[in-house]
């Protein structure tokens, strides 16, 4: 008997394998805090400023609150190691980067801003696309 079962690659389950899929996890549930905080942020703009459009106000801080918890879903399926955060991963760093390079440009730039959404986007990236990574999240159950 030829144990295939030992000849098959780690896939992602040992304990230092393992450590990339934390540290994307790590990230993106940072970003999910953030953006959490940036939702508590607009609830008090809302309570103690008069905004132009308070429908416009509200939508925006329901859209936040809803990609918190997003995101918070997307790193808690990340360390279990599901296939479909592959895709989210991607599209939540993507757009993060959008809004990055548009803070560092324009009349009301904010660089710092740009660099803290930069940062972490591509780090989930390249942690994503880590070898470790796409063996833990490829495995079918």
């Amino acid at each position: 008997m030829s144990g295939l079962a030992h000849d098959a690659p780690d896939r992602g389950r040992g304990p230092h394998s393992r450590l990339p899929l934390r540290l994307l996890a790590g990230v993106l549930f940072a970003e999910s805090l953030a953006i959490a905080g940036i939702t508590m942020f607009l609830v008090f703009e809302i309570l103690t400023e008069v905004p132009d459009s308070y429908g416009a106000a509200i939508g925006i801080t329901v859209l936040c609150a809803i990609a918190a918890v997003w995101v918070a879903a997307i790193a808690v399926n990340t360390m279990r190691g599901r296939a479909w955060v592959r895709g989210a991963v991607i599209t939540v760093q993507v757009l993060t980067i959008a809004v990055a390079i548009g803070s560092f440009q324009g009349l009301m730039a904010r660089p710092d801003i740009g660099w803290l959404l930069l940062v972490p986007a591509i780090a989930a990236l390249v942690l994503l696309f880590s070898r470790p990574v796409i063996a833990a999240t490829t495995q079918r159950d």
